[in-house]
């Protein structure tokens, strides 16, 4: 595993900000974290990147611990915060230079020049930092964080400040990069999360409330599934509801139905096999579900 958190815990004060989590991601695999201002991510993305210590608990990176081993775990570790903080009196090439000497990188040209290509900073790469736009300084942001080629990549807020046409870009570069690495990134851009990850963490007051595939996070909130079918000619709602499966059925028109059912087996197999011993025909056919909005809604505003 690239990264194993076992109970972690955290304090600022009496404010318990992480409540006893737990959760591993396999290298290869791209995180959404997830959660409201003040849910615990941005402090467990700095514990799991060395910049502050856990109150208990542990956290390893690459199967070395952070409280032990804080400095090899940073040259393993990529890591774009939430405020991304940058030299501005720097010019971007000699900004990643400098970075690329403090990561002591072989060939630091060659990769410098790939990183300005990878984030689509070749027609700024000879200006200042200060004189850069937020979407463009967020660039810089990203090159930074991946110029010394880590294992892990840690990105709060990664596309803060992007024009669509970035973002596009910027969504499939990540996706590039977790092909081959471990990504874990937080937002607040259900789009990006959809577009981009694997799975999704939901952390909500500091404990973890949904863990599991981007395509399986509905499961959390509802216990039944509905499909929407219309078919080509009228039918008898009566017969509907002696389908396998089957919960009940609702008419919406002559043709158009909803069907419900509890279990978590799809339904539409079933559905499709009675149309064909009907003789009827089916125009449409579609499981209904609530976005990854609603589903993040309702997790994280169950109290309120």
């Amino acid at each position: 595993m690239s990264i194993i958190v076992k109970n972690l815990t955290k304090f600022y004060g009496p404010q318990k900000a992480v409540n006893d989590i737990s959760f591993e991601i396999p290298k290869g695999q791209i995180v959404g974290f997830l959660g409201p201002n003040g849910a615990g991510k941005s402090t467990t993305m700095k514990i799991v990147t060395c910049f502050i210590p856990q109150s208990s608990g542990s956290v390893e990176v690459c199967g070395l611990d952070v409280a032990e081993h804080a400095q090899k775990v940073k040259q393993k570790v990529g890591y774009l915060p939430e405020h991304n903080p940058l030299y501005t009196d720097m010019y971007v090439k000699e900004y990643l230079m400098f970075l690329a000497r403090l990561h002591k990188i072989d060939n630091k040209k060659e990769r410098i020049e790939e990183m300005v290509k990878a984030v689509g900073l070749t027609k700024e790469q000879h200006k200042k930092i200060g004189a850069l736009s937020k979407g463009y300084r967020q660039r810089v942001g990203l090159a930074q964080a991946m110029i010394h080629d880590p294992e892990v990549l840690i990105l709060d807020e990664p596309t803060s400040g992007l024009d669509p046409n970035q973002l596009v870009e910027i969504r499939q570069l990540i996706r590039e990069i977790g092909k081959e690495k471990t990504v874990m990134l937080s937002t607040h851009i259900m789009q990006e999360v959809e577009a981009v990850c694997d799975r999704i963490i939901i952390i909500n007051d500091g404990e973890i409330v949904a863990d599991d595939k981007t395509d399986q996070m509905q499961s959390y909130i509802s216990e039944s599934q509905i499909i929407r079918v219309e078919f080509d000619q009228e039918i008898s709602r009566s017969k509907l509801n002696n389908i396998d499966g089957v919960h009940g059925v609702k008419k919406v028109t002559e043709t158009i139905f909803l069907f419900e059912s509890k279990s978590k087996d799809d339904l539409r197999p079933a559905i499709s096999k009675f149309a064909q011993d009907q003789g009827l025909l089916i125009l449409t056919i579609q499981k209904e579900e609530e976005s990854l909005e609603a589903v993040f809604k309702k997790l994280t505003q169950k109290e309120n």
